[in-house]
């Protein structure tokens, strides 16, 4: 198994190789084309002038001699071709041995292909518009390089190949570099991950990068090592409310018993009545724990029917009222009577949800205070609010009151209850598919805000 950084640095060279292998490849072709292509036409351009000059020596003599050629001579024994010069009837008038160019020393120090193969162009000496002659042109290659061409075309792929060398050892330092960008905030994040999988959730990546996935994956890392932490809190916790929740009414049983069985307590009516409180109190906690099971399982029965929100929850407030009067606590409720507040949900379940909502701001308000409950709209949006002054949420406690069996600080702890109202809540809601916020201040009051869509679930 590799490092990122080693496999992005083998990727990186071994592309940017073949980039440079195939660029060297096809440059050094044009160019090569290129050159053969101006190499041949130099000669071409040599091959008019020398028919050029034969022509202009018919002229002069008005005819063709035995020396006729003779000039050229040492200008095509030094450039390794062969002329031969014949008349009208292609007898030979003057011409060299093509033997002679083979064995000489300058055609060693040429670059000649397909060296024991004579090429021989025939050419037409016209004077005055009447054919006068034949030039034959021969030599051992379609293309003749002086030493200057050789060591030119030579530099040139030498240039070449010493830039695609440089060009290589430029990529393999910015791959090197590129893979350190990379594997380095990949490698911190894997250690960070590594030590949450290790049960230390209190581990961050603190590593910055500029690259946007790696900084958004470290962020993401980070927010579910906060996330976990706060799941292991909320398991400890679970364990000790449960614990508490069940020990207290079989603690207050088995004393009770102990006491009734030592005769220090008469076996009574009231007494029995006492004890049947708790095991009544001892069977509402498992009720609502099975009730919680049921929508952790999604085996819960949904009804849906038509409901007027307004009517509903008009019944709701009414038959709180008598218990928000008992505890001297001003109830109001307002509603929007221009608006139709039609929504579409299971009756018994949301009558569920306000009972519990509107109970636990009636149990955390002192007497003398107040709980408002707003109904209205909002765009698409159906909105039940219930705002009260009551003892108020910490804010470190607020992310998990929808937890199991999660109670918040010690003064709501005080006050009866088993921390599953608000779970059952928001399981029911999810179910309607609306949602519920909460926004709470200790001391000073809380408000819950459900949103129901308008369109049918």
């Amino acid at each position: 198994m590799q490092s990122i950084r080693k496999r992005l640095s083998i990727l990186f060279a071994i592309s940017s190789l073949i980039a440079i292998l195939l660029t060297i490849l096809f440059v050094n072709i044009t160019i090569n084309n290129k050159f053969n292509k101006y190499m041949l036409d130099i000669q071409n351009k040599r091959n008019e002038r020398i028919v050029s000059y034969f022509e202009e020596v018919y002229k002069r003599d008005n005819m063709w001699k035995e020396d006729s050629g003779i000039e050229l001579m040492h200008e095509a024994y030094m450039g390794n071709y062969c002329l031969t010069l014949r008349d009208t009837n292609g007898n030979v008038i003057w011409g060299m041995d093509p033997s002679n160019i083979i064995d000489s020393s300058h055609l060693s120090n040429m670059n000649v292909e397909n060296k024991g193969v004579y090429v021989n162009k025939k050419f037409d000496v016209i004077v005055d518009g009447s054919t006068v002659g034949y030039v034959e042109l021969g030599q051992y290659s379609s293309i003749l390089l002086t030493e200057e061409d050789i060591e030119f075309k030579s530099s040139i792929n030498r240039s070449i190949i010493l830039s695609g060398i440089g060009t290589l050892g430029i990529v393999i330092l910015i791959s090197l570099y590129l893979s350190n960008e990379l594997s380095i905030p990949i490698r911190k994040i894997a250690k960070t991950s590594k030590r949450l999988s290790n049960g230390n959730f209190n581990a961050k990546s603190y590593y910055e990068s500029d690259i946007e996935e790696i900084e958004e994956l470290r962020d993401n890392i980070n927010i579910l090592g906060e996330k976990l932490r706060y799941q292991d809190m909320l398991r400890k916790r679970l364990v000790s409310d449960i614990s508490h929740e069940i020990r207290t009414p079989l603690n207050v049983l088995q004393n009770n018993l102990e006491a009734m069985i030592d005769g220090i307590f008469p076996v009574n009516n009231q007494r029995l009545v006492s004890l049947n409180e708790e095991v009544i109190r001892f069977g509402k906690l498992l009720n609502n724990l099975d009730t919680l099971k049921e929508f952790e399982d999604e085996s819960i029965c949904i009804d849906f029917e038509n409901i007027i929100l307004d009517e509903f929850i008009m019944e709701i407030v009414h038959e709180f009222s008598l218990e928000a009067k008992s505890k001297n606590i001003n109830f109001e409720c307002t509603i929007d009577k221009e608006e139709s507040y039609l929504i579409y949900g299971d009756r018994d379940k949301l009558k569920q949800v306000f009972i519990n909502l509107i109970s636990n701001s009636i149990k955390f308000t002192n007497s003398n205070g107040y709980i408002n409950l707003y109904l209205y709209k909002n765009n698409e949006s159906t909105i039940v609010e219930i705002k009260d002054n009551g003892i108020g949420i910490k804010q470190e406690d607020l992310p998990f009151i929808f937890e199991r069996l999660y109670r918040g600080d010690k003064s709501r702890q005080s006050i009866e209850g088993n921390g599953i109202g608000l779970t059952i809540v928001k399981k029911i809601l999810n179910l309607h598919y609306a949602s519920i916020d909460v926004e709470s201040e200790e001391g000073v009051g809380t408000s819950f805000k459900i949103n129901f869509n308008n369109t049918k679930a």
